[in-house]
């Protein structure tokens, strides 16, 4: 009964097959069967890949009247889709999105997602999520979509690397960061990968040196536009050590590696640290890595937040199914899956009626246990906090200081400049 489409090639074939799916009782239904499209991002390991089909396989089987029809895409070619269906006829029943306000939220400020209050009704879902979850549904002033996801990120580093360049004890200061850089970069190690040709890979290190200078009250009140890039000194002092990392602390040729080509440097152990998410630990052990060899800790900035995002799973504004739309949800957020996902791919669980069981994970996995029990709150990816007019610029911006073509004093004001015009 599931169909699963790849990814597809961007533009007319693109919007044209979509127009034909989206929102119809054709596809691979059976007689009496209504179909829902849901669009997703594509799984990137045999973990998460299996935790998918155990979970279309569960709902087929429980809702034998509601034919599924997938469509999986890359990252930035589910963002594309999204950006050019939603709101027209070619939107799909169902679609999962991040819930940041740069690019979930620009979609529900459209009219894109339809408004589930009547089925957090019917459903006791607000019983069902954590405060964070509810959170990421009602930031709008709404229901839109149910909580799919919390995801955080952190600085994984090579145990034996650190030991060869003598750091003794994870940094819990940006200092104890910048010393153990030093260490790495004597010991002839090359301290952190990152890949220059997609410009969030090197954002996070932008967003946390940003936190870490600013502190959490000014870094929101900048992303927020609220307020002046040219007139804070934390601007400057973020710009002028995000300088000296991309030009002291980097791989040689960065600017020209992809994401994946940087953090085959870290699963090769030719690069000692990378940002990324707790979905990091799965392509770990998707690339043969050791994880017994890998540790990860909170990225030093000294106010406590964990780093990350939230994603929602959205119902379409256009959808002529939302009834077996919200079934769907209901199930996808139900114990059983939460429990697949949580035993084969390690994501923390959206319900609050599953626990995570630390029996079930490796000890790269438990390392992630205190770091979200413990942070006082959670920061966005700057592209899925800002604007995107707004992360275009930060972008171009970001690109121009680590690639010496701008000078970090000028940041500041180049950013303000922008904001000012727009």
């Amino acid at each position: 009964m599931m169909r699963t489409t790849q990814t597809l090639a961007l533009g007319g074939v693109l919007l044209l097959t979509a127009g034909l799916a989206a929102c119809s009782d054709g596809g691979g239904a059976e007689e009496g069967q209504i179909t829902l499209t849901y669009w997703k991002l594509a799984d990137t390991n045999d973990a998460s890949k299996q935790a998918w089909e155990e979970t279309l396989a569960g709902f087929e089987e429980a809702h034998p009247d509601i034919n599924i029809e997938v469509e999986e895409r890359s990252t930035d070619g589910h963002k594309e889709a999204l950006r050019t269906s939603l709101g027209t006829s070619a939107a799909p029943d169902v679609y999962w999105s991040w819930a940041g306000p740069g690019i979930g939220g620009d979609y529900v400020e459209s009219g894109a997602s339809l408004d589930l209050a009547e089925y957090y009704d019917e459903y006791g879902w607000e019983d069902r999520f954590s405060d964070v979850g509810m959170a990421s549904v009602q930031q709008y002033g709404g229901y839109d979509g149910v909580p799919n996801g919390f995801a955080g990120a952190a600085v994984f580093y090579n145990k034996d690397l650190f030991a060869e360049a003598g750091i003794t004890e994870t940094p819990t200061t940006y200092d104890e960061l910048v010393e153990a850089a030093d260490k790495l970069v004597a010991a002839g190690i090359t301290p952190i990968e990152f890949g220059g040709t997609v410009n969030w890979h090197l954002m996070r290190l932008l967003d946390n040196i940003l936190m870490t200078e600013c502190g959490a009250d000014t870094f929101r009140d900048l992303i927020t536009e609220q307020a002046d890039w040219s007139a804070e000194p934390c601007v400057d002092s973020t710009y002028s050590e995000f300088h000296t990392w991309t030009q002291e602390y980097l791989t040689d040729g960065w600017v020209s590696l992809s994401d994946s080509e940087a953090n085959a440097l870290f699963f090769t152990g030719e690069a000692a640290m990378v940002i990324e998410g707790n979905w990091f630990d799965n392509v770990l052990r998707a690339n043969d890595v050791d994880t017994s060899t890998i540790g990860v800790f909170l990225f030093p900035t000294g106010t406590g937040e964990l780093y990350g995002d939230t994603s929602n799973v959205y119902v379409s504004a256009q959808t002529e199914h939302p009834d077996e739309a919200a079934v769907f949800l209901d199930y996808l957020t139900s114990e059983e899956p939460q429990r697949i996902n949580q035993e084969l791919v390690g994501s923390r669980p959206v319900n609050v009626n599953v626990e995570v069981d630390s029996s079930t994970q490796d000890s790269l996995d438990k390392q992630w246990n205190p770091i979200f029990d413990e942070a006082t709150g959670l920061y966005y990816f700057n592209d899925q906090g800002m604007t995107p007019a707004l992360t275009t610029e930060y972008w171009r911006i970001q690109n121009l200081v680590a690639t010496d073509q701008l000078d970090p004093s000028e940041a500041g004001a180049e950013m303000q400049k922008f904001i000012d015009n727009q």
